[in-house]
C-alpha cells in the first residue's frame, strides 16, 4: 500500500509540478522574468490598466497584514501613534522646503483639474509625507511639553517611475511612514538611529533577511535630509535592495514652516524632526532572498499560511475525517489550512510549494492506521514521519528550524559575496566579474564616489559604521570611512 501509494503520488505530482514549474522561468537564466513569474503565478500581484500600478490579490494582501502586524506592535511598543493625513499636497506647500521638493520634482504626479475645472492651485499626489505633517505639526505644537511627537502613518504613495516592476518599483505602492518631531538634536538622532534597529531586527527575525546597518552618503541621503540611515539586504542575485530607512532632518523643515516651540527656559526653539519608512518592496525583497524555481520560500514567521494539510486518496473512508482532525490540532499552534478540494494531490504539492508555505502535511490511509503523518519542508524538501499524538510539539519546532535555516543560508550567502577592495582597479575587476558586494576604504570625496559609480557601475549603499577605516580610498588618500559599494534595485 505505501509503495503504490508513493508511485502513485510521483507519477501525479510529475506531470503537474511538469505543467507549473516550467511556467517559471529559471532563476539563474534570467532572474527578472524568474521574479516576474513568481509575482504572477504564486498569486502575489497582477498588473493593472494603469502603468506601474498593481492589483494586489488576496495572498499578497495576506502577506503585507503580517508584515503590517509585526512592525505595529513594534512602533506602539515604542510609544508611537498612528494618524491620518491628506494624500494631496498643494503645490504651495510641497515648496516650501527647496532640497526636498528638487529631490522629488522628477517623481511627482500633478493634479491640474477637478473634473472640467482647472485648479487655481495644482496638487500633487503624496510622493512621502514630510511637507504635510509639517504643516500639522504647527498647529499642535507650543510647548516642550508637546514633544515629543512619536507619529505614525499607513498610506499609499505615488511616484512617477520610469521603469517599474512589481513590489520592488512601482508608481503607487503601499508603506508606513514614521513622523516624530523632538525638543532636541540628540532626542532626534537617537530616535533615528532607534527606529532603524526596528526595522534590522524585525527584518532579521521576522524576515529571515540578513541586513547591513549604516549611514548613507550625503550624495545618497533622502532629499532634505541632513542624515540618512538605511538597512542593506543581498538579494540572491547579488544586488542590493535598500529595504528600509530613516532620516534625520535637523530643523530645517522646521524652520522652513516656521514651527516653533517655547522651550524650558521660555525662548522659543525649532523642534527637530525625523521620518522614517518601509514599503510593499520589502516583499520583493523576500521573493529573492528566498525564492527558488518551484517558486516562493516563505519564512514562517510572516506566511499567511504556515502548513497546509493535504489528504491522499481522500476517496477512501476516513482520510477526509482524519485530515480534518489533523487540521483542527494544527490550527490551534499555527496559521493552517487545509485542502479538501478535488484537485490532485500532485497539483496541491504544486500550487502550495509555488505560494512558498513552509511546511505540508501529508495524510493517507497508511499513516492513519500508523498513526502518523509526513511532514515535507519547503525550504529543502525533506521529509518526516510524525506521530500524529506529537504534532502539537513537533510543528512549532520543524518551523522555528525552517526560519532559522532561511535566515542562516541568505547570510551564508552574502558573506560568500562580499568582496574587499583597496583600489579602483580592484573594485572594477570585482564589479565586473563577481555579484554582490565590494567594501573598501573611502576618503569622503564625492568625486572618488562618482568615479566609482562610473567606473565600476556600483553605488554606495551605506558607510559601514562597525568597520575601522583601513587602508586607502579609491583615489590613494587615506580612507575616513568603510563603505560597502553594490548595484541597487
Amino acid at each position: 500500500m505505501h509503495i503504490l501509494r508513493r508511485i502513485i503520488e510521483f507519477m501525479d505530482k510529475s506531470d503537474i509540478n511538469k505543467k507549473l514549474v516550467e511556467q517559471v522561468t529559471d532563476r539563474d537564466v534570467d532572474f527578472a522574468k524568474w521574479y516576474t513569474d513568481v509575482c504572477l503565478k504564486a498569486k502575489l500581484a497582477a498588473y493593472s490598466p494603469v502603468r506601474g500600478c498593481m492589483y494586489v490579490h488576496p495572498y499578497g494582501t495576506a502577506l503585507w497584514e503580517n508584515i503590517k502586524a509585526g512592525l505595529e506592535n513594534r512602533f506602539k511598543a515604542t510609544g508611537h501613534e498612528n494618524v491620518m493625513l491628506p494624500m494631496f499636497i498643494p503645490e504651495g506647500l510641497l515648496q516650501k522646503e527647496k532640497d526636498h521638493v528638487e529631490g522629488f520634482a522628477p517623481e511627482v504626479a500633478w493634479i491640474t483639474h477637478g473634473g472640467s475645472e482647472k485648479l487655481t492651485e495644482r496638487l500633487c499626489a503624496r510622493p512621502t509625507s514630510e511637507v504635510l505633517f509639517c504643516d500639522y505639526y504647527k498647529n499642535e505644537i507650543q510647548s516642550w511639553r508637546d514633544l515629543p511627537k512619536l507619529y505614525n502613518q499607513w498610506a499609499n504613495v505615488v511616484r512617477w517611475e520610469k521603469t517599474t516592476r512589481p513590489f520592488l518599483r512601482t508608481m503607487e505602492f503601499f508603506w508606513q511612514e514614521g513622523h516624530t518631531m523632538h525638543e532636541t538634536a540628540e532626542e532626534a538622532r537617537n530616535e533615528t538611529k532607534r527606529m532603524l534597529d526596528v526595522y534590522a531586527e524585525f527584518c532579521e527575525t521576522q524576515l529571515a533577511i540578513p541586513v547591513i546597518k549604516g549611514r548613507k552618503t550625503d550624495k545618497e541621503k533622502f532629499a532634505g535630509a541632513m542624515e540618512t540611515y538605511t538597512i542593506e539586504a543581498m538579494m540572491h542575485d547579488g544586488v542590493a535592495l535598500q529595504s528600509g530607512t530613516s532620516h534625520y532632518f535637523g530643523d530645517g523643515f522646521a524652520r522652513a514652516f516656521d514651527i516653533k516651540f517655547t522651550g524650558r527656559d521660555g525662548k522659543l526653539y525649532n523642534p527637530h524632526q525625523t521620518s522614517w519608512g518601509m514599503s510593499t518592496r520589502i516583499i520583493g525583497g523576500i521573493i529573492m532572498v528566498h525564492g527558488d524555481n518551484s517558486g516562493l520560500v516563505l519564512p514562517p514567521n510572516i506566511a499567511p499560511i504556515q502548513v497546509v494539510v493535504i489528504p491522499i486518496a481522500s476517496h477512501k473512508e476516513g482520510v477526509l475525517k482524519a485530515a480534518s482532525d489533523l487540521y483542527e490540532r494544527i490550527n490551534k499552534v499555527t496559521r493552517a489550512k487545509i485542502d479538501t478540494s478535488e484537485n490532485s494531490p500532485g497539483w496541491k504539492f504544486a500550487e502550495y510549494e509555488m505560494k512558498g508555505v513552509p511546511l505540508r502535511i501529508e495524510v493517507g490511509p497508511r499513516d492513519i492506521e500508523a498513526g502518523t503523518c509526513v511532514a515535507v519542508r519547503r525550504d529543502s524538501g525533506a521529509k518526516v514521519e510524525i506521530k500524529i499524538s506529537d504534532l502539537g510539539l513537533r510543528i512549532p519546532e520543524i518551523l522555528k528550524d525552517i526560519q532559522d535555516s532561511l535566515y542562516a543560508k541568505a547570510l551564508k550567502r552574502r558573506e560568500s559575496m562580499t568582496y574587499t577592495a583597496n583600489s579602483l582597479k580592484e573594485i572594477t575587476d570585482i564589479a565586473k566579474t563577481k555579484p554582490g558586494f565590494v567594501l573598501s576604504g573611502w576618503c569622503g570625496s564625492q568625486k572618488c564616489e562618482d568615479e566609482i559609480k562610473e567606473k565600476a557601475g556600483l553605488s554606495a549603499r551605506c558607510i559601514a559604521p562597525d568597520k575601522k577605516p583601513s587602508g586607502t580610498c579609491s583615489c590613494g588618500k587615506p580612507a575616513k570611512h568603510m563603505v560597502y559599494w553594490g548595484k541597487q534595485y
